[in-house]
């Protein structure tokens, strides 16, 4: 299925390459941070800090947003923060979207997960995806509060005991940075995640999206004369992916990608292919993605009066000539629905794992 998804929509590209007129928005996904308050202060991140501070969405506007998701069959949506775990509302937001039958999950920090795990889990949650920031010092100097890993430990220990694999899917979102840039970090991830029976999304640390940085100094970011590290990491994650192919989320053609997203940056030209996604914040605020173009405020007016409207379309079309800042969000999904970028890739995959 998944197959045959990515070729329709390989010639939905192509078609839009030539005619862009063609292109309209068809949400997938509404990532939706109910809360801007977060009990970490990670390096690479503005929220529980100076982006959107206090900001909170109330539960009826989150119960009309699912209403309104679901009126429009929208597949899925995630509960993002901040850390989403610190809403009061949290659990019955995600009760509400089970009853209204939009699939959800949660990117959460995990540690407050134990906690609160059995009620979501009755609410209807099955699916969290985790931060992962490395090893002990390492995790707790990346968010920058002492001791957070040993809780981190803990709440997986306890929620594990609860709930298995089968009950309770754990994804672990490894940040490839340039502290991260080495196979004893990615083979730490690997033992990290197999402790907890999870399986691992790589993400590569991030140059626009208006709620992450890039560190003091920008000592997160990729700079030209991490090529070699980038492309042993790239190498052995192929690897990886070929011994163990559901480990990582990303296929090997994804994967390949990686290297040239992490160090050309806004430079890579792969049509974007936002018009699946909306993003709301926790002011309210509607855009089409995690970066750019406004469409509206869910406290002003209703998702089912922003979905599907000519500004709608049209930021879809704008996000597809890569009219914006240009970030490398859905990475993946976007090198393997545009012709050109899967060949390359997956010529390149090839030659990673036969060198």
């Amino acid at each position: 299925m998944k197959f045959g998804y990515r070729a329709k929509e390989r010639m939905i590209s192509s078609a839009a390459s030539a005619w862009p007129s063609l292109l309209r928005a068809n949400t997938e996904k509404i990532t939706i941070a109910i809360t801007a308050h977060c009990n970490l202060r990670c390096q690479g991140c503005k929220y529980g800090r100076d982006f959107m501070p206090g900001s909170q969405l109330p539960l009826q506007t989150v119960r009309e947003l699912l209403e309104d998701a679901a009126a429009a069959k929208v597949p899925a949506v995630r509960l993002y923060g901040g850390e989403p775990l610190l809403h009061p509302d949290v659990v019955e937001m995600v009760k509400i979207s089970k009853e209204l039958g939009v699939g959800c999950y949660m990117t959460t920090n995990g540690l407050i997960l134990d906690r609160k795990i059995e009620a979501l889990h009755a609410a209807g949650l099955r699916k969290v995806t985790i931060g992962y920031y490395g090893e002990n010092g390492a995790f707790d100097e990346y968010v920058q509060r002492p001791g957070r890993f040993d809780r981190l430990v803990e709440s997986l220990t306890n929620t594990r005991k609860k709930f298995g694999p089968d009950q309770l899917d754990i994804q672990f979102n490894f940040l490839l940075s340039r502290r991260s840039a080495n196979i004893e970090a990615v083979d730490e991830m690997v033992a990290f995640a197999d402790r907890f029976q999870a399986s691992i999304h790589v993400d590569v640390v991030h140059y626009s999206l208006p709620y992450f940085q890039e560190g003091p100094e920008r000592e997160l970011q990729f700079r030209p004369e991490d090529k070699p590290a980038v492309d042993r990491v790239i190498t052995h994650l192929l690897k990886l992916k070929r011994a163990r192919p559901n480990l990582l989320t990303e296929s090997e053609v994804a994967l390949a990608s990686f290297a040239d997203w992490a160090l050309e940056q806004e430079n890579m030209r792969i049509p974007c292919d936002a018009r699946k996604l909306l993003w709301v914040g926790a002011d309210g605020s509607v855009m089409l993605c995690y970066v750019t173009f406004p469409l509206g405020n869910l406290h002003e007016k209703r998702l089912s009066e922003i979905l599907y409207t000519d500004q709608h379309h049209e930021a879809a079309r704008d996000a597809f000539k890569l009219n914006c800042p240009n970030c490398h969000c859905e990475a993946a999904s976007r090198v393997e629905k545009h012709a050109p970028s899967l060949r390359k890739y997956t010529k390149d995959a090839a030659s990673r794992l036969a060198g």
